[in-house]
């Protein structure tokens, strides 16, 4: 872990992904404070955007997501909060770890040392898509006299279904773009039937998940687990849970069904036209209803 371009493969991968990160940065529609924060893990990179003394708002992707998958998002959001986007500590991104993250106690760590050394105290709006919906909740559990409210957006409450194992899986050791395009097609479904504009996102995707694939070494990766009865009936922190209709990753009634039934405290809500893609697909409503739970009493 000492090359000068870890956790690249080389020099020569580190200067091309994050030449790639770096345009795509340009999409980002407001002004942004970068920093690198070192913790025990290593150096996290956030995106700081909003009103300095506005409530904090801290943003975790998804899985092989960065910061930058936030876009859809951050201009309304940067409105009211002031937003820390994150690259996760373990994933491809401008972070850099030190030492591997090898179960779920090391990430509620490395949380909360981000949290301390951002000079964040209590009252933590959090929220986290997919993979960073599960780092929610396993926070939520671990520290919820830090946090204020917590949204998660499609993390994994029923078993995902094999097909999305199996894809996922083949595009971890495979990253070629035919795989990735079945990946992202299937899993950004009403994304790509929106017509160009959702298709050249959808295609960004998979180029960018092609490339880091072919940039960063191979890490190991910490299976998201589905929490338990007594885990979901725990989350006393106010929770929003949202998940589209057409969800592909696992099924959306099973998931609404389970939540209503054992933990009905969670407010859930299933958001129309959308699949693993509902931040982009439905940004404009999903935004709304982040923000309308934010301001509720």
């Amino acid at each position: 872990m000492n090359e000068s371009y870890h956790p690249f493969k080389s020099e020569k991968a580190k200067e091309k992904y994050l030449a790639f990160n770096d345009e795509h940065a340009k999409l980002w529609p407001v002004p942004s404070e970068n920093k690198y924060i070192q913790t025990s893990y290593g150096k996290t990179f956030v995106r700081i955007s909003g009103p300095i003394g506005k409530p904090p708002l801290i943003l975790l992707p998804g899985d092989t997501e960065n910061s930058l998958s936030w876009i859809p998002q951050i201009k309304d959001f940067s409105e009211q909060y002031r937003t820390y986007a994150v690259d996760n500590i373990f994933d491809n991104g401008r972070s850099i770890y030190s030492r591997p993250l090898k179960e779920p106690g090391d990430f509620v760590i490395w949380l909360s040392e981000l949290f301390d050394l951002l000079n964040l105290k209590n009252d933590i709006n959090l929220m986290g898509f997919s993979y960073g919906g599960w780092l929610t909740s396993i926070y939520s559990l671990a520290h919820p006299e830090r946090l204020h409210k917590v949204i998660l957006i499609s993390p994994p409450i029923v078993q995902p279904r094999v097909r999305y194992l199996i894809l996922g899986i083949t595009t971890h050791f495979f990253p070629n773009y035919f795989f990735a395009k079945k990946l992202v097609y299937w899993e950004r479904k009403c994304l790509v039937k929106q017509g160009e504009t959702g298709r050249a996102i959808a295609n960004h995707m998979i180029e960018e998940q092609v490339l880091a694939g072919k940039c960063f070494k191979k890490r190991k990766f910490v299976n998201p687990t589905v929490l338990t009865d007594d885990d979901l009936q725990k989350l006393k922190v106010p929770v929003l849970f949202l998940i589209g209709d057409e969800e592909v990753v696992c099924s959306p009634d099973k998931t609404v069904q389970r939540l209503n039934t054992i933990s009905p405290q969670i407010k859930t809500i299933l958001i129309p036209d959308a699949s693993h893609d509902i931040t982009h697909s439905q940004a404009a409503l999903v935004n709304k209803k982040v923000l309308d739970f934010l301001q509720e009493k």
